[in-house]
């Protein structure tokens, strides 16, 4: 009998935790954690200023080639135009696995080129390499990212926040692992980053979907626990970042500090298990007493979607829009581009490419990112034509990385802090980062003492903080039915930015002064020879014409800031509160793998 017993008990066990296993596999807040290391693979683009050195002078090329490679990575980074029309027809995993394909392809091409396990190829095929390897990112922001913002859309300020920020801290994040891995051997990195984000992604691509399920009260503690383990880590980055400075790490050293990045990255898994369990610890109670909730099942019955139901029922304000929507769907979109909704509303996409406000957003990204995303490529250069050393090279980008961290998460939740409290709005504060990135520009074009160091903190900073103002500007204005499409034709604009001021600006400019200091010396390039230039004058023009340009864009903004003060004074969210209170769903594991809703029906 005492077996028989035990073997219930155990059984009753075995069914809670396969319950509490199958609830956190299935809940939100894995599926938000899963993002959050997605994202964290998904800024090694930023990093190409540790390796550039080794294409250049690999494959013998000059600054302006390597600017117009730059450019096509950027090209590739920015391009979502087809991820954001996929998205649109497929699932989330559909995307992310293309994109992951796509990573590992691409700089896996490059390697085999860099080490010479294949023939050198042509410009024009490295520009593709490069392109598809950079061009997993808008998949990955569209199937994690987009998908985080609609399954908590009155939160999307600190969702992007902290999402973009651990995307932010991806670089210093694959630096610390770099160099545990394989010491200081630059092109074993870009085969780093061929396998390590397309693994990551192909491991939670059934974990990322759409989960319609309406927000719950401890969510928002969940997401400043994210954002205090995110912090934990950019701090302990940024004092490795500081003792490598003074310090030559070994190999060795390198691992541990890698170890203890690897434990604060996975850090907020216990966070999650732990809230699943008091959420399915409550929600078990709740289905022995149900008192208030009742359980319904997700498929909607004939009643549900009945137009003559009253308003009080929760699904029934569902079925009243669908007329309305099938109304809309026979009007040809052609007919309605220049008859746009109010601002907050969901816009076709044609209507919101054709609106004014994008088309302020659009120059203003331009010559904001455009600017310092050229400084952000080019650190490689800027630090060998001033003289630091090698060292410092690794540190500028560390540091990029770090406060592209700082700048997202500060960004994202000043912002959604500052609308929810103040009614501060959105689009004055990217003029704000606009004009503090001057300062970085000025800083590199003057040569002032030690001020790549700072100018590395400032931009940055600023190209993080204008990423998720950007997206969750566009998610304000146009709506979030879209989204996917809208937000990734905006970031075309970043790429059209870095060709101007990188490619066609600094690249040519650099290059000119180089020719100069040869025939200085009455030297003559030879084909294939990499062409360097040392001295402030480098890039002392590129930096004053990228500094007008970004004041310039500036300026562009503040007509954004004036188009849309009525509706940031409005209250922005009102719909989706209003979508809330008619039920408080609660996800629940059933024990057999499925999930089942309990709902806790009000009338409004």
């Amino acid at each position: 009998m005492v077996p028989r017993c035990c073997g219930r008990g155990g059984g009753g066990r075995w069914a809670d935790m396969k319950g509490l296993t199958f609830q956190v596999l299935n809940g939100r807040r894995f599926m938000m954690f899963a993002c959050l290391l997605i994202m964290n693979t998904a800024g090694l683009s930023y990093i190409f200023g540790l390796y550039s050195n080794e294409i250049k002078s690999a494959l013998g090329y000059d600054q302006t080639t390597l600017n117009l490679i730059s450019f096509y990575k950027d090209l590739g980074a920015n391009i979502g135009i087809f991820s954001g029309l996929i998205n649109e027809v497929t699932p989330p995993w559909f995307v992310l696995a293309v994109g992951a394909s796509f990573n590992f392809f691409g700089y896996f091409m490059i390697w085999l080129s860099v080490t010479g396990r294949i023939p050198k190829p042509h410009v024009w095929q490295m520009c593709l390499y490069i392109c598809l390897g950079s061009n997993s990112q808008p998949f990955v922001n569209t199937g994690a990212l987009v998908t985080c913002i609609k399954n908590f859309p009155e939160s999307r300020g600190i969702v992007i926040g902290v999402l973009k920020g651990y995307t932010g801290l991806s670089g210093a994040v694959i630096t610390q692992l770099y160099h545990a891995l394989y010491g200081d051997e630059a092109k074993s990195l870009i085969l780093l980053i061929a396998w390590l984000p397309a693994t990551v992604t192909l491991a939670f691509l059934r974990t990322i979907r759409i989960m319609k399920v309406g927000q719950q009260s401890n969510e928002l503690k969940l997401f400043y626990s994210f954002l205090y383990s995110s912090l934990c880590l950019a701090g302990f980055l940024m004092v490795v970042i500081i003792i490598e400075k003074r310090v030559s790490f070994t190999k060795g050293e390198y691992g541990g500090s890698a170890a203890v990045v690897l434990f604060l990255l996975f850090l907020p898994i216990a966070v999650v298990i732990m809230d699943e369990y008091k959420l399915w610890k409550r929600n078990k109670d709740a289905m022995n007493n149900p008192g208030q909730l009742k359980i319904i099942s997700q498929e909607a019955t004939p009643e549900s979607t009945a137009p003559s139901l009253p308003p009080t029922n929760g699904k029934a304000k569902i079925s009243l829009a669908e007329p309305s929507a099938q109304k809309d769907q026979q009007v040809s979109c052609w007919k309605t581009v220049f008859q746009p909704p109010n601002r907050g509303e969901d816009f076709t996409i044609l209507q919101a490419l054709f609106s004014i406000d994008m088309l302020v957003i659009f120059f203003a990204t331009i010559c904001g990112l455009g600017g310092t995303l050229t400084a952000i490529d080019n650190l490689g250069q800027i630090g060998t034509s001033m003289g630091y050393p090698k060292q410092s090279i690794s540190t500028f980008v560390s540091l990029v990385s770090i406060w592209n961290y700082l700048g997202r998460v500060v960004a994202g939740i000043t912002s959604e802090m500052f609308i929810t409290k103040y009614k501060f709005p959105r689009p004055l504060m990217l003029t704000l980062i606009l004009l503090l990135s001057c300062v970085g520009h000025l800083l590199i074009a003057f040569n002032v003492p030690n001020g790549v160091y700072v100018a590395s903190v400032i931009i940055g900073f600023c190209f993080g903080a204008q990423w998720p103002l950007l997206f969750a500007i566009i998610s304000e204005i146009f709506g979030l039915k879209y989204y996917s499409t809208l937000f990734n034709f905006a970031a075309v604009a970043s790429p059209i930015g870095s060709y101007l001021l990188n490619v066609r600006v600094a690249g040519h400019l650099y290059d000119r002064e180089a020719e100069k200091q040869l025939a200085a010396l009455g030297l003559k390039r030879k084909p294939g020879e990499d062409l360097n230039c040392t001295g402030v004058d480098c890039f002392k023009l590129s930096f004053v014409i990228i500094t007008a340009a970004t004041l310039f864009g500036a300026l562009v903004s503040l007509i954004l800031v004036l188009r849309t003060r009525k509706f940031y004074k409005s209250d922005i969210y009102k719909k989706f509160r209003d979508d809330e209170n008619v039920a408080q769903t609660h996800e629940v594991a059933d024990g057999n793998g499925g999930v089942r809703q309990l709902v806790e029906v009000q009338d409004k």
